[in-house]
């Protein structure tokens, strides 16, 4: 455990570092779209009505915003660097452009990797007295990293929750006595060429990165309310090339998946079910698209405008129930994979199964309603946290990933990290350890 103990603390220290300069930019690399963020960190950032709360005491503000189409990305992944490469550029100089300012320094987040969650815990004895900084250390240093396997990388490792003798439920044990500490922690593996690729991209374009983040957990820090974070709650992402799912309780991601399929999938059928560009159809699933048809859609006409030449082919139509018909099977098929990945990591087993739709595939109509009935009732559609000085035109689902970024690069939840470590398992895809601390405590 002790490399990847240092390996964090070197990724915190270097986003330390990189708020010090009081400005660093957010880069969301989507299937669909790269945005970024240029964030100005002040001494007191006012709360405007609307502004949550984390908002305030993440102390930025957002001073530069673009977004630009993405190139050279496939399920979430790089697929032709240098049209990567162009995207990032577009994106940051833009936002640069806009906050008149040069940044150096960017967090990032991206949704591939195939990423699978480790739970994993270790115990130590507590010295003498109470406990501190120094047995928080040994006790992160004891737990054993699990064979991820080759050409995985670790992305996220954090503690999740903390006991000490019979009390299994501690936020922070610093200051309690006892004689037995335990830590439990939520490591996320992922592919490491996915990692190193977008680093490339990141680094030709001059610019040093300061924090990763995946983005089925950066979309729920911003779409899940504090509740629901603390009772337990799953976001899905509905993204343009892949759909995150992530589940958090008592504050911290236990569980994170992600499903190859998404808005574009959908974009697709369109384009080959009717015959028609891939441009035409995303307007078409845009401005017409839903998942419920009702007596009215049968009358609706939709014309299929293109330009080939051909008279007869470029003035067909087609009616909003076909085009219903298309778009329905592939929403169900990602919507019931989500549901079998929940099952499969013990979802049904939480008292509270609050599930939150976010990301930009979550915004055709009548999508609540149907998921409402393949993923449970408690079904909602989220939007991200509202943080000033945040452009009107970001504030939608589209933007969870991005949002939340932001709020984890400006609080991260990784401070254990700070700690000196010493030189002092299991896997799954489980949640039964973090139900069992929830029931210990409620």
């Amino acid at each position: 455990m002790s490399r990847l103990f240092h390996a964090q603390r070197a990724m915190r220290r270097k986003r330390q570092a990189a708020l010090q300069r009081g400005v660093v930019a957010i880069l969301d690399v989507g299937t669909y779209k790269t945005a970024c963020l240029v964030l100005r960190f002040e001494e007191n950032t006012p709360q405007g009505e609307g502004v949550g709360h984390m908002a305030g005491q993440s102390n930025f503000r957002v001073i530069g915003a673009t977004t630009t189409r993405s190139r050279g990305i496939r399920h979430g992944e790089v697929d032709a660097m240098p049209e990567t490469e162009r995207a990032i550029r577009t994106a940051v100089q833009g936002a640069q452009k806009m906050a008149n300012v040069r940044v150096d320094h960017v967090i990032a987040c991206f949704s591939g990797g195939r990423p699978t969650s480790w739970p994993l815990a270790g115990e130590v004895m507590l010295e003498s007295g109470p406990c501190g900084v120094h047995d928080v250390a040994r006790v992160l240093s004891s737990i054993d990293t699990p064979d991820i396997g080759p050409g995985r990388e670790v992305l996220h490792a954090q503690p999740v929750n903390f006991g000490i003798d019979h009390r299994t439920t501690l936020r922070d044990p610093r200051g309690q006595t006892g004689e037995m500490l335990r830590a439990d922690m939520h490591l996320l593996s992922v592919d490491a060429h996915a990692i190193e690729n977008l680093l490339t991209c990141i680094h030709r374009c001059d610019l040093e990165l300061a924090g990763l983040a995946s983005a089925p957990y950066a979309a729920a820090t911003s779409a899940l309310v504090e509740d629901e974070k603390e009772l337990g709650a799953a976001c899905i992402d509905m993204g343009a090339g892949t759909t995150g799912i992530s589940i958090f309780m008592r504050k911290h991601m236990v569980f994170a998946d992600t499903i190859p399929f998404g808005g574009a999938n959908v974009t697709s059928d369109i384009s080959q079910g009717l015959r028609i560009p891939t441009g035409t159809a995303e307007m078409i699933k845009t401005r017409y698209g839903g998942v419920v048809a009702t007596g009215m859609d049968d009358r609706e006409l939709i014309a299929l405008e293109a330009d080939t030449g051909d008279w007869h082919h470029d003035r067909r139509s087609v009616t909003r129930t076909e085009l219903i018909g298309i778009i329905r099977p592939r929403v169900e098929e990602i919507l019931e994979d989500a549901r079998a990945r929940l099952d499969a990591a013990g979802f049904g087993d939480l008292p509270s199964q609050r599930i939150v739709l976010t990301g930009g595939a979550s915004q055709i109509p009548g999508l609540d309603g149907l998921a409402a009935r393949i993923l449970g009732n408690q079904v909602r559609l989220g939007r991200p946290l509202r943080v000033h000085g945040l452009p009107e035109a970001a504030k939608g689902p589209a933007f969870a990933a991005c949002v939340g970024l932001c709020m984890q690069g400006a609080e991260p939840q990784d401070e254990f990290w700070d700690f000196d470590a010493t030189s002092e398992r299991t896997s799954g895809r489980s949640l039964r350890r973090a139900v069992r601390w929830f029931k210990d405590n409620w």
